[in-house]
């Protein structure tokens, strides 16, 4: 989800309620404590450099139940975050949020709730360091054996 998708969604609700990969919700009474561009600048295992550019949101459970962030004011601060650190809004959006650590998220929408998307890690460059990119097929049928198996006069059983 980009942060343009995340401003129009905004705008059609009341609430804002993150729900986790595994259906918890993150408690009402949380906070958004920032909104970040990340710009990563890395070189994969195969030499390739790369570029990486994301907006970040950290979510914080604050003892604080007697405020909610709103829809609007969320946007306000969206907003805010467009103008003062220059984010294209066509970004894609990564949320941090604290579980035994903090936990990177990618970021969804299914018209209720914002949904907190398991990221996972992957080589990027499978091609240059000899990890096959799909598991080879092999029929049994085709594996050399001298003795015949799972037959009346096989010794493999």
């Amino acid at each position: 989800m980009t942060l343009k998708e995340i401003k129009t969604a905004l705008g059609n609700l009341e609430q804002i309620a993150f729900e986790l990969p595994n259906g918890d919700l993150v408690p009402a009474h949380f906070h958004v404590t920032e909104v970040g561009k990340i710009n990563k600048i890395f070189i994969d295992c195969g030499g390739t450099m790369r570029n990486e550019e994301v907006v970040s949101f950290q979510l914080w459970n604050a003892n604080d139940y007697n405020h909610r962030l709103h829809p609007e004011k969320l946007v306000k601060i969206i907003d805010l975050s467009i103008n003062k650190l220059n984010i294209n809004d066509n970004l894609p959006i990564e949320v941090e949020y604290q579980g035994e650590t903090i936990g990177k998220y990618g970021l969804d929408f299914d018209g209720k709730h914002f949904l907190l998307t398991t990221k996972q890690t992957d080589c990027l460059a499978k091609d240059n360091c000899g990890i096959p990119v799909k598991k080879p097929k092999v029929r049994l049928s085709q594996l050399a054996n001298d003795e015949p198996c799972c037959s009346p006069d096989g010794n493999c059983c």
